[in-house]
């Protein structure tokens, strides 16, 4: 059925929102853009005029693609090569989504997301419509078929399970950057105790390779380990230039609203490490080399002028 301007037009000034909502379900802009495309086709085959409300609607059909794709998402997930990590957005990025409020902006840092990885997809839903998007529970219950009270339950407990993971804390950009150039001036020293004095002594590091890039597959626990594997990380190597195409520019920037490291090879992004920042040092490093998980980010780098990179890698 061919859509009038008009209703075309109301879905493009939901599309935002709606990637905004299926990025932080899915983890994946590449599978939240398709999320929304599909949504688009449902709303190209219904009968729009009969529907009342366009964005409650829209908002249904893509939480419901949503959350069959999570739940197949899982089942793909148990044979991923290494640790499974989100798809890094940097600062700016349209699908970070609302980031008016604290709870909105701590809800797509990369540890809520990591942490979202936990939940039951209907967890999920509920606790991301509530906190990122205030729906009112009784709008959220229509949308998942649940009923009210329901609802209820299962925000208080998806709430309950991500913050007992969470240690972030908010800064701003200016202290972002502080951040991340005081840690590749350790991090580049040679001087593994510089690093240790900046980490938590629970401090962990994790890396998505995807299969595609060398990472660990199990994380690097400990203050001391996680400075040893960050030490290595920038020492220069014939191999490591190989491997990513030539010797990346060292960049500090924002991903998720938190300090990250962005390496970048002839204006291709080939890492983003997400640093989280606790009360008492760096809590945790996680790293994305995944080159799937990074066209969003060099598409976005390309963009816009960062400067020249605070020094060349390897």
């Amino acid at each position: 059925m061919a859509l009038t301007r008009n209703a075309v037009d109301r879905f493009e000034a939901a599309r935002p929102r709606l990637e905004a909502i299926a990025y932080r379900l899915l983890g994946s802009a590449s599978e939240a853009e398709d999320a929304v495309q599909d949504t688009f086709l449902r709303w190209q085959a219904a009968d729009v005029d009969r529907v009342e409300v366009p964005e409650a609607w829209l908002t249904k059909v893509l939480t419901n693609l949503c959350l069959n794709e999570l739940t197949s998402a899982r089942a793909r997930r148990e044979t991923y090569v290494g640790q499974w990590l989100p798809e890094p957005l940097l600062a700016g990025d349209p699908m970070l989504g609302p980031a008016d409020t604290a709870e909105q902006r701590e809800s797509v840092s990369y540890a809520v997301l990591t942490l979202l990885e936990r939940l039951t997809p209907n967890e999920r839903a509920v606790y991301v419509l509530r906190t990122a998007f205030d729906y009112p529970h009784r709008e959220i219950a229509e949308i998942l078929d649940l009923t009210e009270s329901a609802c209820q339950q299962i925000f208080h407990r998806a709430k309950k399970h991500v913050a007992q993971g969470r240690s972030r804390t908010e800064i701003d950009e200016e202290a972002a950057r502080r951040i991340v150039e005081e840690f590749l001036a350790a991090a580049t020293s040679g001087q593994t105790d510089l690093l240790v004095k900046m980490l938590t002594k629970d401090a962990v590091s994790v890396g998505d390779g995807g299969g595609k890039v060398p990472a660990k597959v199990t994380p690097f626990e400990g203050a001391l380990a996680v400075a040893k594997f960050m030490r290595g990380l920038f020492k220069p190597s014939k191999a490591k230039r190989n491997l990513v195409g030539g010797s990346p520019g060292i960049y500090a920037a924002t991903a998720n609203g938190v300090p990250a490291v962005v390496a970048v090879v002839d204006g291709r992004v080939v890492g983003i490490m997400c640093v989280e920042v606790g009360a008492d040092g760096i809590a945790a490093f996680r790293n994305q080399v995944n080159p799937d998980k990074l066209d969003r980010a060099t598409r976005r780098w390309a963009a816009a002028d960062h400067g020249e990179p605070l020094f060349t890698a390897f």
